[in-house]
């Protein structure tokens, strides 16, 4: 059989598993196998990849920024900075929704999750937004979709995963990150005022300066944090791994210390709760480093940048065909599993278009982003969904416009790619080669 069908029987083995509802890092494995055997390959090929898929020094930064959003989520951070940021922007004509969003921009500046800060800071906003008269489907549209601001904001675990797979510098990642995440926010802050005039969304109240600097006084420890984890790595003083390490050490000292919001009983929870969303993640790229391999074997990534390029060489004809190939892929894939099985995809057509990789990676993680509140996948969308009390197509009605947003301000950095790079250019400029 030539490769064509090789990679036919991939595809429709794994779309036949999905649609019978077998978990989807089992389905990679298990159709990936079915080729392989196939093929007449030992299976220790299969086993050789997916261990060379986790071995990678920088993919232990991901357990530990999974462990710091746990003591984030758990540590009573949210109501801190719910208070802090409605103190400052709460008397806004719907007020709750920009809280909404800026509390989720300096969450996933400290946790890196879009899932902890759908399920964190959704179960304190949505019923608060509901009780303040804000349609349901908004309330909850708007909090899952900056949940995603999570992936973008440094520390990402998606960004670290991209820069451990390519190659990329993973300081450069975190340090453009900054721009497209703070244009997403400030995209949804201008969507929820329309919508607040709209249909009459209430304000708050507005605060005095003393009462805003008593806010931030009670949060400037945790604000602290992010400064470690980006000084740190935009400087080279340490890797990504180390940062998320010292992360988790200073904000061990906070809850335990600053805040007393933990006693020495709750870390064997938290540890545990760490250890399990890690395995199954690690399981997924485990899975997903066999069908990559074997996507690659296939000689795949040259097919499929052979069949673009001979519909378009342009840079903004690949960037946008690439756009709706992961709009697509992202709606029943997780990013990160997206990411491990595509990347040599990606590879060849930067390479042959003269993308940069950090460029390219952010493209990738917040176009993949927005597949954790586009159904099935959604993950982002059925927490918010289920504390919001409503359907996913309802909530996905309140949704599309938000996605639309997004996609204008991934747009804007194809169109205007130094938007997204002058900062990483200015900071790291060895990421950036002449």
């Amino acid at each position: 059989m030539d490769n064509g069908q090789l990679l036919l029987i991939l595809l429709v083995s794994f779309a036949i598993m999905v649609m019978i509802k077998i978990p989807i890092a089992y389905a990679l494995g298990l159709s990936s196998m079915i080729v392989i055997i196939k093929m007449g390959l030992p299976l220790t090929s299969a086993i050789n990849s997916m261990y060379s898929s986790v071995n990678n020094f920088s993919l232990l930064a991901v357990p530990l920024f999974m462990l710091l959003a746990q003591l984030m989520d758990k540590g009573g951070i949210t109501d801190r900075l719910f208070a802090i940021c409605d103190a400052f922007v709460g008397h806004i004509r719907g007020g709750l929704g920009h809280v909404n969003v800026l509390i989720s921009l300096l969450f996933g500046h400290l946790s890196g999750s879009a899932q902890a800060d759908a399920a964190g800071i959704g179960a304190m906003i949505i019923p608060a937004m509901k009780r303040a008269g804000y349609d349901s489907g908004f309330s909850v549209a708007i909090t899952a979709c900056s949940s995603t601001l999570g992936v973008i904001i440094p520390p990402s675990v998606l960004l670290v995963v991209y820069g451990a797979m390519s190659g990329a510098s993973i300081g450069a990642l975190f340090i453009a990150g900054f721009v497209p995440g703070f244009l997403i926010a400030f995209a949804q802050c201008m969507y929820t005022y329309y919508m607040a005039i709209k249909h009459n969304y209430p304000r708050g109240e507005r605060y005095t300066w003393k009462e805003r600097g008593k806010a931030l006084r009670a949060a400037l420890p945790v604000i602290f944090l992010p400064m470690i984890i980006l000084g740190g790595t935009s400087s080279g003083l340490f890797t990504a791994t180390e940062s998320a390490s010292i992360s988790c050490f200073y904000a061990l000292i906070l809850m335990f210390c600053v805040y007393r919001t933990y006693k020495i009983k709750d870390v064997p929870k938290i540890l545990l709760k760490t250890a399990m969303d890690f395995s199954l993640s690690m399981f997924a790229v485990a899975a997903a480093g066999v069908t990559g391999w074997l996507i690659a074997y296939l000689n795949a990534p040259q097919m499929i940048a052979d069949a673009i390029l001979g519909i378009t060489d342009s840079y903004l004809g690949v960037y946008l065909l690439l756009i709706l190939f992961l709009l697509f892929i992202g709606t029943f894939l997780s990013p990160i599993t997206a990411i491990i099985i595509f990347l040599p995809i990606i590879k060849q057509l930067a390479a042959v278009v003269g993308i940069n990789d950090v460029h390219m990676g952010l493209i990738v993680v917040l176009t993949l982003s927005l597949g954790m509140v586009t159904p099935p996948y959604g993950t982002c969308l059925m927490i918010t969904s289920q504390i919001g009390e409503i359907t996913i197509p309802q909530a996905f009605k309140s949704v599309a416009p938000i996605i639309g947003v997004t996609l204008l301000v991934i747009f804007l950095g194809v169109l205007f790619p130094n938007l997204f790079l002058f900062l990483p250019k200015m900071l790291v400029p060895t990421a950036f080669p002449a």
